[in-house]
């Protein structure tokens, strides 16, 4: 089974590894999918965030937040 890369300079789908892996989004399934990646990126990005907003309220405080730790000298 192929699969497809979005390429990130270039914006065009690639079958296979073609371009260096810092230039590349994927695998992806299809080719319709690969060229879809832009997309999909964007929306993986917005879960991800809503997921580390929702961590970032986990440990209770007066700001949502976890509490801050006291100033330790002995960590300086």
């Amino acid at each position: 089974m192929a699969e497809y890369w979005y390429n990130l300079e270039t914006g065009v789908v690639e079958e296979g590894m073609v371009s260096p892996g810092y230039d590349r989004a994927g695998p992806f399934s299809s080719r319709e999918e690969a060229a879809r990646a832009p997309e999909i990126i964007a929306q993986r990005s917005r879960e991800w965030a809503a997921e580390d907003a929702s961590d970032d309220s986990w440990g209770g405080g007066s700001e949502g937040g976890a509490e801050a730790p006291e100033d330790d000298p002995a960590q300086r």
